[in-house]
């Protein structure tokens, strides 16, 4: 089997999916991204995900492209793009085996991912174990160990703590107040202080609950406009580095980090499943 041949689906095309996206096609294998209808990414500009609700999103050179239907998503791969499909409960696996299966969706438990999708299943941090759900799990905390390739075990658990930027952790990321539909007053790349009015919260009984910047930096982040949230739900990042406005737009090195350990994963697989022509 050819390297063009190894169809890679991964399930999530939010920020931290995109890195692996992104080098997967670097890398020449074919990938189809497996979305929801209304994905929640807030660095949305730096993430595939958009494609959902655009039709097509663009990130550092890559474009992944919406399809109706597998036939459609196969023409999108022949043309050297990602295709997406909305498609969370993983229908297509009626109609394709892929080369190799990568849980991206990163909600700290297993949505329906296991080792019969594919002959290589791999899975980004906790909520799953290798060897048992998956063949891989990736380690997602920040660290030491970010990026490793876990044969046998599971990932750190989630702290709920985010990582530091210029001593700030908990801060960077605001949650919405209140449920509601989001009116959001600022645009990502924007440099915002702290105490400014970022967004409403527009509750269906009238209110509107504003939402104040955490602290002074760059709006890394934010939820589509329109976006319905419910209480506590993760909204927005600020990244305090008023001079880092490109990383709004491009892949994190957290992101490339696990990437490179997703890579690592597949090709360590397929060499223990006996190699074919990489050509």
């Amino acid at each position: 089997m050819t390297r063009k041949e190894q169809l890679v689906i991964v399930r999530g095309g939010g920020d931290i999916a995109t890195g692996t996206i992104y080098k997967l096609m670097e890398c020449g294998y074919p990938v189809l991204v497996l979305e929801t209808e209304r994905p929640s990414a807030i660095r949305r500009l730096a993430a595939f995900s958009e494609a959902a609700y655009e039709g097509v999103s663009q990130v550092e050179g890559h474009t992944c492209r919406l399809a109706a239907g597998y036939e459609e998503a196969k023409a999108i791969l022949a043309r050297g793009e990602a295709a997406m499909l909305t498609d969370p409960d993983c229908r297509v696996l009626e109609q394709v085996r892929p080369f190799a299966l990568v849980d991206a969706i990163l909600a700290k438990r297993n949505l329906g991912t296991d080792r019969s999708m594919s002959g290589i299943t791999i899975a980004l941090g906790p909520g799953f174990r290798a060897g048992e759900d998956v063949d891989v799990v990736i380690e997602t905390m920040r660290g030491h160990d970010l990026g490793r390739v876990i044969h046998e075990g599971s990932a750190l658990p989630d702290t709920g703590t985010p990582g530091l930027i210029m001593g700030c952790g908990r801060e960077r990321v605001i949650h919405a107040p209140a449920n509601g539909i989001l009116q959001s007053c600022r645009r990502i790349g924007d440099l915002v202080e702290e105490g400014e009015t970022l967004a409403w919260i527009l509750g269906e009984d009238g209110t509107r609950t504003e939402v104040k910047a955490t602290l002074t930096g760059l709006l890394r982040g934010i939820l589509r406009d329109a976006y319905r949230v419910t209480k506590g739900f993760k909204m927005a990042d600020i990244d305090p580095r008023k001079d880092e406005y490109q990383n709004c737009f491009t892949i994190s090195d957290k992101a490339r980090c696990i990437a490179g350990g997703v890579l690592e994963g597949i090709l360590c697989m397929e060499r223990r499943n006996g190699a074919g022509d990489l050509s």
